[in-house]
């Protein structure tokens, strides 16, 4: 029964993806402290930024906040707020803008009705529920299926599986919603002037890095979902 939580195949799933997830954030990290250094000549900061991209784009009831954190910068669809940090909305560096205009790709594809952001806005409250409830359901499904040999602990932890399969997913939705944003993020920034043709590489590094950082933490999710199902394949075939 202690196999199921110390179990090696755990690491032989979910390690290698998971050493990735961690070379993505160390990667992201150090991409925008590297392009959060180098001035723009513009000398426009995030917050003038996203303020001069919501106004071109007619989103006067989009509000510009602040949020506490280094990258925790987001763009809420229930305020209709762009959150900026403080180093992206006083930055006038090719990282703060352009963490500024991929926020402001956000709330352009609130105004649009971008799909998969309504998708994912719409998975939201369920991934919420079911992330929290699907390890213990998995486990404790599996535990009785071992203990007692009833299928009822079996369907138990295919629940568990099914409320996990959504939180995986919600990951997946994401993906495109932040590639759409980053791309948003970088033709405005092209065209508007606020960041010169040979500052532009510093911005499109930013994005990307911090684009694969989704793409880690998909596939985590991804090969989590695998080891869950191989648990419970191995217990239905132990049974």
């Amino acid at each position: 029964m202690l196999a199921y939580f110390f179990d090696p195949m755990y690491f032989l799933f979910v390690g290698p993806f998971m050493l990735l997830a961690w070379w993505a954030s160390s990667k992201v990290k150090g991409t925008f402290r590297r392009y959060n250094q180098q001035q723009i000549r513009s000398g426009i900061s995030g917050q003038e930024a996203a303020a001069t991209i919501l106004r071109a784009a007619g989103l006067h009831d989009v509000q510009i906040g602040r949020v506490e954190g280094m990258l925790s910068d987001h763009y809420n669809p229930q305020t209709r707020s762009v959150m900026l940090s403080d180093e992206i909305l006083h930055g006038r560096t090719p990282a703060a803008v352009a963490v500024a205009a991929h926020e402001c790709g956000h709330a352009l594809q609130h105004q649009q009705g971008y799909r998969p952001m309504e998708w994912r806005s719409t998975l939201v409250p369920v991934v919420q529920i079911g992330s929290s409830l699907a390890t213990p359901l998995i486990m404790g499904g599996l535990i009785l299926l071992v203990l007692t040999k009833a299928s009822f602990g079996l369907y138990i932890a295919m629940f568990g599986v099914i409320a996990f399969a959504l939180a995986v997913l919600f990951h997946f939705v994401t993906l495109p919603v932040e590639f759409d944003a980053s791309a948003r993020a970088i033709r405005i920034l092209e065209q508007s002037g606020i960041v010169a043709e040979d500052e532009m590489p510093g911005v499109r590094k930013t994005l990307y890095a911090a684009g694969f950082t989704y793409v880690a933490s998909a596939l985590v999710a991804l090969a989590q979902l695998a080891y869950f199902l191989m648990l419970i394949l191995r217990a239905q075939s132990e049974d």
